[in-house]
């Protein structure tokens, strides 16, 4: 899992344009929204679309999306149970 989730934040560095970032910048349980990485609702949005483009996730509940984005280790966990 460890090459998915650096493979996971190489793609939200590139997606959102976190230019100064490196994937050893964002820890894999840090919040990716307020105190953690500082993402906003705008952010959100392109993770919605860089998961539906890249590994052809749909989110369609809000609440679902809430759990899901909390850290880049709850994304991966949900990719990967799609699998």
């Amino acid at each position: 899992m460890n090459d998915f989730i650096f493979d996971l934040k190489q793609r939200i560095i590139k997606s959102l344009n976190l230019e100064g970032l490196s994937p050893a910048d964002i820890k894999d349980n840090d919040p990716l929204f307020g105190e953690g990485l500082g993402l906003d609702s705008i952010d959100a949005l392109e993770l919605i679309v860089l998961l539906e483009k890249e590994y052809g996730a749909r989110i369609e509940n809000p609440e679902e999306a809430k759990r899901i984005f909390l850290s880049v280790s709850t994304m991966a966990t949900f990719l990967q149970s799609r699998n």
